[in-house]
């Protein structure tokens, strides 16, 4: 029988017992046990983070020693275990159980820790004894129960693993909707969150400690920074290459995936069909420069699209899961962070127009150096909006990773271009003549209608600076008309095109037509020439556009994505804001 799938489930012992399928990572046990004994991992938002701790969590519960070849019989970890297995006791807090409510964040602070130690001390009470529970502090801070249980579990002989999912889940919340004053109340001198942090290392400092190990996950290192004072021997593992793949798939898992419920008459599909689908719209996360071969799928992205084809037997039409842009959605105010166009801004857009950026990755930073280019850029990196390409003269070179987040990306430009009040356009028409270019062949109304619609706005005037500027503008408001595949600077025919409007037959499986675009630019000092047909310029301009589309027309991977459609070529010229030409190549 064909197991389940773990869509939303983040609980290993459920996984196995219920006959959910597992995709084993517990490889990684050794080489976690051969690294530094605290340890600090940042991945995305929904890339089995929470899976993996608490996977880890039940391999190394004394109390799971008798289900252990139950549990892990069929694992890599079950058929080469440690001397460490089942040998701790484990405390475990999920920070996302807290409310970021200024007026409740520390009463449920208080609360989340004080049930989870609550959790820890029913569950060990065998161990602990009597005493244990005579002398806990019940009444007290979470900081002196953390002290209390350390000091305690020393005295005793007992050894503790420490494991925090989601660190940094409130606090970023915080962070982004209230600023920098009231989360550095949280996380800086006498903040609750700093003196949590403050206790945690205490326990692991005395002779003899009892908190021998701690894992921490998050989706950036602000934080972790921000309490480093209080809280400075976590060995951080983001970017180490040897645990590029601990979480998310590789291309291998995801085949051996498919090919499960292949062989079990569930997949239809040659499985190459969906890999293409999957490549383009989960694929491409690399977590190390070194490890630039290995490629990463969203976990989650693919469970869900897995669990869509097997319902309906066909590719999901809905390709982006509604619950990622909910989580992508919850981090906006941390990438937009006020209503001004600011530094942050200009360089979203800047990875609109150039579809890739220059960097150093910063490993830490303090979330008032936030806005700092450098800074920034890496958040956007931790926060999977952007991920390693390649390494070339000294610096990274970060790229959107798929169509997936590139959609979060551009949804965020259209938001900003609104609130900014810079340009607001109307996303139904652009829908419907959207449509028209689809099953009609019908260009002209949309390209004359956002061309008006820049030209009356006036404060995006500013804007429309150069060829690239205009060129991501298309972009972005396309991607937003769910006809199309839009494609920016895709290598072809020995060069790059402007926009390839791929036909999206997933969604639409009837449409009729596809387009290749190259635009032109010019300022607005040349307008008098641009404006005249029969200048040295205009013929230039057409003569460039022409043999670019033709060459691209031409290419094989143009001819096999176009299948059954009409494919346009047309060649779009602007003079600054203004589009002087939109004119179909024949």
């Amino acid at each position: 029988m064909a197991k389940k799938i773990p869509y939303g489930i983040s609980d290993y012992v459920r996984i196995i017992k219920e006959k959910f399928y597992y995709v084993d990572k517990t490889r990684f046990i050794e080489t976690i046990e051969a690294s530094a004994p605290f340890l600090f991992l940042i991945r995305p938002r929904r890339f089995g983070k929470s899976l993996w701790l608490n996977t880890m969590m039940t391999y190394y519960d004394v109390l799971e020693a008798p289900n252990f070849e139950k549990l892990f019989g069929e694992t890599y970890i079950g058929q080469h275990p440690t001397g460490e297995k089942n040998s701790y006791l484990i405390l475990s807090f999920n920070f996302s159980g807290v409310n970021p409510e200024l007026t409740d964040v520390k009463s449920s602070f208080e609360e989340h820790c004080s049930k989870c130690l609550n959790t820890f001390n029913n569950r060990y009470r065998s161990l602990l004894g009597d005493e244990y529970g005579k002398l806990y502090p019940y009444n007290h801070p979470v900081e002196s129960k953390i002290e209390f249980v350390a000091r305690y579990c020393q005295e005793n002989n007992l050894s503790i693993y420490l494991f925090i999912d989601e660190y940094d889940n409130f606090t970023n919340t915080i962070l982004s909707q209230h600023g920098n004053i009231k989360y550095s109340d949280i996380t800086h001198g006498n903040g609750f969150l700093r003196l949590f942090f403050n206790k945690v290392k205490l326990a692991t400092t005395d002779k003899n400690a009892s908190l021998k190990k701690i894992f921490i996950t998050g989706v950036s290192p602000v934080t972790l920074d921000d309490v480093t004072s209080g809280f400075n021997i976590a060995k951080n593992i983001t970017n180490d290459s040897q645990f590029n793949s601990i979480v998310g798939f590789t291309e291998n898992e995801v085949i051996t995936l498919i090919n499960h419920y292949k062989e079990a008459g569930l997949v239809n599909e040659p499985i190459e069909n969906l890999l293409e689908v999957m490549r383009e719209w989960y694929n491409n996360y690399c977590f190390a420069e070194r490890s630039v071969n290995e490629r990463m799928y969203n976990s989650d992205m693919v469970l869900y699209f897995i669990s869509c084809y097997l319902q309906e037997n066909e590719i999901p039409k809905i390709l982006i899961d509604n619950n990622i842009k909910i989580d992508y959605g919850k981090l906006r105010q941390l990438i937009i962070l006020d209503k001004k166009v600011n530094g942050n801004f200009s360089t979203i857009k800047k990875i609109a127009e150039d579809g890739e950026i220059r960097t150093s990755i910063a490993t830490s930073f303090p979330a008032e150096k936030l806005i700092a280019k450098e800074n920034f850029v890496s958040l956007l990196y931790y926060l999977g909006i952007l991920t390693i390409d390649k390494v070339e003269r000294g610096s990274t070179l970060l790229k959107v990773p798929n169509l997936t987040i590139r959609s979060v990306l551009f949804s965020y430009l259209v938001e900003a271009f609104s609130e900014a009040e810079i340009f607001n356009i109307d996303i139904s028409t652009l829908a419907e003549m959207g449509e028209k270019m689809a099953y009609d062949g019908d260009w002209k109304p949309f390209f004359n209608f956002f061309s008006e619609q820049i030209y009356k706005q006036t404060s995006v005037r500013d804007f429309m600076e150069t060829e690239k500027t205009v060129q991501m503008f298309h972009l972005v408001y396309l991607n937003l008309v769910n006809y199309f595949i839009v494609h920016s600077e895709a290598e072809m025919g020995k060069g790059f095109s402007d926009l390839w409007l791929t036909p999206n037959f997933i969604a639409h499986p009837e449409m009729q037509h596809c387009y290749l675009i190259e635009f032109k630019y010019v300022k607005r000092e040349q307008e008098a020439e641009i404006k005249n047909p029969e200048s040295a310029l205009v013929q230039k301009l057409n003569t460039e556009a022409t043999e670019q589309l033709q060459r691209y027309a031409s290419d094989p991977r143009i001819l096999y994505a176009k299948a059954k459609t009409t494919l346009h070529l047309l060649r779009v010229i602007y003079c600054g804001w203004e589009m002087v030409t939109c004119e179909e190549v024949v």
